[in-house]
């Protein structure tokens, strides 16, 4: 007979999970800190909108709810980029018009909760976990009331985000390594509104970027015309949070540096000072398991920035490694999350290290002529030698690539482009004989140094 599960958290992963399980015949418990968000108001200000992509979809065909999911993404092509003279410009993400999709993190999360509810899956809300005696599996919680319960669970998962209960109780044990890090930039959550005709004011099918140096605004599209903007900017010094306190502060800065934004923002000020500005943490803890009693999944284990849309992804890519890993071990859970630590921990590390990079790129880099140019050479590379060569961001975008190998691939990549780059131009090269001679060795050189790495 299969084990009881116990999960700790009813958002993306956690939801996610439980489908599968219960799909695989698993008695399943979710413990959620939060009321229902189905019936409960919800306040907006702290969501960043989901960008999905092939490994989140992966996931959600695996739950059978890729279908519906579909129908209310909205596909983003590339990157629409608002330059501070005014000018945009516009980056696809791939060379076969791929694209990550623009999901309601609400809508989602509301689909995964119903549809674990209907394969017999139990949520409790407003439980929430204060610690875990992880080597007895004893789980208390405190609820609405003060009183706490508590929950001997047989087989437990924390899937409870960033600042896990169960990570944390992981912690007090010996030979655990644990690190938090914050950025010294925060996020805010803002609104563009639809038109006077209820239809989006900006290009629909793109990710908007605004990038400024120090700091940036994004925005992505919802189904109801809006767009989900989110400011990201340090919270001290100059250009800073710190630096916005009053409306008319707020109203000088936007006017002065995202001039094209603000009549598209009529409750710019109302949405400044009633959303919170959260903070942009990245976590690391090793072991992610516990024997064959416990495990870490998604932000639990790995608690990333989200400058690479890869958050969702990395933790729905941990459900779909765990399903084939059942389907490989059956009920033998010592190996199964042995295995998953082993494949997972080491792209857990390396998804953390590629968000931030990303966000260089966003914040500084996409408005970079020479970063335009190497851009445009990644393309042209990717259409002229398909076999051999795939972007980073293809890797991880568009892509099962192991995120470990997509990192290792990035200083590779750098010499190959460098070495191309250095030559000229790269389209009014590609036009003679003895240049393409050069490329052919170059790129052999480059897939063979990739091979070894386990990636294409």
């Amino acid at each position: 007979m299969s084990r009881p599960v116990t999960i700790l958290g009813a958002g993306l992963v956690g939801s996610l999970l439980s489908v599968i399980l219960r799909k695989k015949g698993y008695d399943v418990t979710i413990y959620e800190r939060r009321p229902d968000m189905r019936s409960a108001t919800i306040a907006a200000g702290r969501s960043i909108n989901l960008a999905m992509s092939t490994r989140g979809w992966k996931a959600l065909e695996i739950a059978g709810l890729r279908s519906e999911m579909e129908q209310i993404a909205i596909p983003m092509y590339g990157r629409f980029l608002h330059m501070a003279d005014g000018q945009t410009a516009t980056q696809p993400y791939g060379k076969n018009n791929e694209a990550i999709y623009s999901v309601s993190r609400g809508d989602l999360n509301k689909k995964l909760m119903t549809l674990a509810e209907h394969e017999g899956v139990h949520i409790e809300f407003e439980h929430r976990c204060a610690k875990v005696d992880v080597a007895k599996n004893h789980v208390t919680f405190q609820l609405p009331d003060g009183t706490e319960k508590a929950v001997d669970a047989d087989l437990l998962f924390g899937a409870d985000g960033a600042f896990s209960a169960l990570r944390s109780s992981y912690t007090t044990m010996e030979r655990v390594n644990s690190a938090q890090t914050y950025l010294e930039y925060g996020y805010k959550e803002l609104a563009i509104l639809p038109g006077a005709d209820g239809k989006w004011v900006m290009e629909k099918n793109a990710l908007h970027i605004w990038p400024r140096g120090k700091y940036m605004m994004i925005a992505l599209p919802n189904t109801d015309g809006t767009f989900t903007c989110t400011l990201f900017m340090p919270f001290e010094g100059e250009n800073s949070f710190a630096g916005l306190q009053t409306k008319e502060e707020v109203t000088a800065f936007f006017n002065l540096h995202f001039a094209d934004a603000v009549p598209l923002m009529p409750t710019l000020l109302e949405d400044f000072f009633a959303n919170p500005t959260a903070s942009l943490i990245t976590t690391h803890v090793f072991p992610w398991h516990f024997g064959d009693k416990s495990a870490l999944i998604g932000d639990a284990a790995h608690a990333i920035v989200p400058f690479y849309g890869q958050g969702m992804n990395a933790g729905f890519e941990d459900c779909s490694v765990l399903d084939a890993l059942i389907d490989e071990y059956k009920d033998d859970w010592a190996t199964i999350l042995k295995e998953y630590e082993h494949k997972r921990k080491p792209n857990g590390d390396a998804v953390a290290q590629l968000a931030l990079l990303n966000f260089v790129e966003m914040r500084d880099k996409v408005a970079d002529p020479v970063f335009l140019q190497r851009k445009q050479v990644e393309k042209e590379l990717g259409r002229r030698y398909p076999q051999q060569f795939i972007s980073v961001y293809e890797m991880v975008s568009f892509s099962h690539t192991p995120y470990n190998v997509a990192m290792q691939c990035i200083q590779n990549q750098d010499a190959l482009l460098q070495r191309i780059m250095s030559e000229g131009d790269f389209l009014q090269n590609v036009e003679h004989a003895e240049f393409n001679e050069k490329l052919d060795s170059w790129m052999t050189q480059y897939y063979q140094s990739v091979q070894q790495l386990g990636g294409k």
